[in-house]
């Protein structure tokens, strides 16, 4: 009969090497090719996540009131922080700008809900990305993902992303980017008139 110290270590080996073999086939499958409408170049392993932030946050030091509901983006842990007019918390890893010239801090609010919406380039984009198409409608090519929720400064949305790779990285033009299954949730919850908080 083998010694117990013998098969918990032949189990434990089979675990690990089982668990780092699910990790390398579970990576997220890339959703849109490297002509994203929404990226200002290709993502490479050098771009950097930052998750060690990604940690929940009371509203109260953000917001006076929750009246319409509210949503804090945190820009450096590239989180987006909601919380509903009950109190309802939720918390979504989010895409950010890839620079600071694109990035906007500050408040302001959900003016316009669109399921399906529509894209199509700023005049600053189109200039930078002249091949860039001047319009794309609704569907699976679409960088605004299944919903947007439109802000009240000029050009600047919550959406979703069909590229699952821009998530938790620096890598939009402005916009702030989330999972097509968690903007439909932020898009069920938010009104239109959701206080809305960068920073």
């Amino acid at each position: 009969m083998p010694d117990k110290r013998t098969l918990g270590l032949s189990r434990r080996n089979f675990l690990l090497s089982a668990s780092v073999t699910a990790t390398t086939f579970a990576l997220p499958a890339c959703a849109q090719n490297s002509n994203s409408t929404e990226m200002e170049g290709e993502i490479s392993a050098a771009t950097r996540r930052n998750m060690s932030s990604f940690r929940s946050l009371e509203w109260e030091p953000y917001f006076s009131n929750l009246r319409n509901g509210a949503i804090l983006v945190d820009i450096d842990s590239r989180a987006l922080h909601m919380w509903t007019e009950d109190g309802s918390y939720a918390l979504y890893p989010s895409s950010v700008p890839v620079s600071e010239d694109l990035t906007r801090r500050g408040r302001t609010s959900v003016v316009r809900k669109v399921e399906g919406p529509s894209w199509s380039p700023t005049p600053a984009m189109k200039i930078r990305n002249p091949e860039w198409p001047d319009f794309v409608g609704p569907g699976p090519d679409n960088p605004l993902g299944t919903h947007a929720l439109y802000l009240g400064w000029t050009y600047y949305r919550i959406h979703g992303t069909q590229d699952t790779r821009k998530i938790g990285r620096r890598s939009s033009n402005g916009c702030i980017g989330l999972y097509n299954e968690h903007i439909a949730k932020v898009f069920e919850e938010a009104k239109v008139g959701t206080q809305v908080l960068l920073i």
